[in-house]
C-alpha cells in the first residue's frame, strides 16, 4: 500500500520526536533545543509539528 506524503511527513515527524525522547530521557539531550537553540520560536514549530503528526497517526490507525 503506498503511503502519501502527509503520511511519511508524519512519519519522519514522529521519528524526529522519538529520537529526542529517547535523547532527552537517557543523556538529559534536548536535540531540537540545541539545533535551534538559538530560535526558540522554531523549536516550539518543531514540537507542535511532531504532536500534530502524533494525532494524525492516532486517527489513521483507529480510521480503519
Amino acid at each position: 500500500m503506498a503511503k502519501s506524503a502527509i503520511e511519511w511527513i508524519a512519519l519522519i515527524l514522529l521519528v524526529i520526536g522519538g529520537l529526542n525522547w529517547g535523547l532527552y530521557g537517557l543523556f538529559n539531550l534536548d536535540l531540537i533545543a540545541i539545533i535551534f537553540g538559538g530560535i526558540a520560536i522554531l523549536a516550539k514549530i518543531i514540537y507542535v509539528l511532531v504532536a500534530i503528526a502524533a494525532i494524525y497517526m492516532i486517527f489513521m490507525a483507529t480510521k480503519k
